[in-house]
């Protein structure tokens, strides 16, 4: 008998009670064969199948050890819950989405994949379009940077003459500005075709082996993430946590610091709807002090914990937000998972990962070191 923990949503749409509605993801889990329970449901399994228990309500570090803690499930599939070190699962996970900064679980040596016993795998690309999508929203909400809201009460008010007031209120095309960025892989792809598309002159940090597709595309292809901003208007993050080392520190954490900063043009725009811990939170308050960023956007994981008080990669960016008076806006990691679509089909992917891997030991989407006794599935 092998169980299976879901420990986030798998649909955005409500259903008629109200509440996120999982039934697409049901129904491929019982035409695949296995069994979908709605709650932890302790005694309820069929031996024979594969059983999936669904509790997206699980947050905090104490409520998943309670819950996988000591080996429980055999296998998780998750999207933004944290996964601590101390959760089990010996047959693996999968992350819905890219990036596995999150599974945690020395199952499979962490978010790095590295070590371990399990398999790692995500699903790269389910989400990218939406998150990039997005991360476009938060710059043409600044730039170009017209107060379009400004001059509709004014026209409402009647305090508007366009023959004598146009004038006061000189804006900059996007064409020609430089945009900036860090990260190749689905979504940072997707967001350099976007800015492209309207004129912008793309940088791109990336490792070396994209270089050649980089340029094919007709961007600048960037050594370091200093050399991408040199200059640029927009910084978009896209390069996740990566490896995580044994201080618990991941390798991309910071990366977007006071010299990444200081190369951007003046009055620049920061969007991260990457990983919360990818940005130096101080140095990006003092750059937006300093006038250097005008604009930030943020889209990290927040939870709250049993006393309502707020903890997770968003937390830092809470009291500068409210210093800088909505110049850094703040998303709860939503960039990606409001598009009902997307999530579905990234949890059908994850779904069909973990049971090609229980069933028939083949891996897709791999993340760090394959296991002995496993084998990569066929592209």
């Amino acid at each position: 008998m092998v169980k299976v923990l879901i420990c986030d949503l798998v649909g955005l749409r409500l259903d008629a009670a109200g509440r996120p509605d999982p039934s697409e993801v049901a129904a491929h889990i019982k035409a695949r064969g296995g069994l979908f329970h709605p709650g932890a449901a302790p005694g309820a399994y069929d031996p024979a199948r594969v059983n999936f228990y669904y509790q997206p309500d699980l947050a905090s570090e104490a409520e998943l050890l309670a819950a996988a803690g000591e080996g429980a499930y055999d296998a998780v599939i998750a999207a933004a819950t944290i996964l601590p070190e101390a959760t089990r699962f010996r047959l693996g996970g999968v992350r819905i989405g890219a990036g596995t900064g999150n599974m945690r679980s020395a199952s499979w040596g962490g978010g790095s994949g590295v070590g371990g016993q399990a398999v790692l795998m995500n699903t790269p690309g389910s989400n990218a379009r939406a998150t990039a999508q997005m991360a476009m929203k938060a710059v043409l909400s600044v730039l170009p940077d017209l107060p379009v809201d400004t001059l509709h009460d004014l026209v409402l008010a009647g305090r508007f003459d366009t023959r004598r007031d146009l004038v006061r209120y000189p804006t900059e095309k996007l064409e020609g500005m430089g945009f900036a960025v860090l990260g190749f892989g689905n979504i940072g792809a997707e967001v350099a075709r976007l800015a492209q598309a309207f004129g912008m002159r793309v940088g791109v940090y990336a490792r070396p082996r994209h270089r050649e597709r980089i340029e094919a595309a007709g961007f600048r292809y960037a050594e370091t993430p200093e050399a991408a901003a040199q200059g640029a208007r927009v910084l978009s993050v896209h390069v996740g946590l990566g490896p995580v080392d044994a201080a618990g520190r991941a390798a991309n954490a910071g990366l977007v610091g006071e010299a990444v900063l200081a190369a951007l043009a003046p009055s620049a725009v920061v969007v991260n709807y990457d990983r919360g811990e990818v940005v130096d939170v101080p140095a990006l308050f003092a750059a937006m002090q300093s006038g250097q960023v005008r604009h930030g956007f943020i889209d990290a994981d927040l939870f709250l914990d049993a006393e309502g008080q707020p903890f997770g990669p968003l937390a830092p960016y809470l009291e500068p937000a409210r210093q800088l008076q909505g110049r850094l806006r703040l998303l709860p990691h939503v960039a990606a998972d409001t598009d009902h679509p997307s999530r579905v089909e990234g949890a059908i992917r994850a779904v069909d990962q973990i049971l090609d891997a229980i069933a028939n030991r083949r891996v897709r989407n791999l993340v760090g070191d394959l296991p002995e006794g496993y084998e990569p599935a066929a592209p």
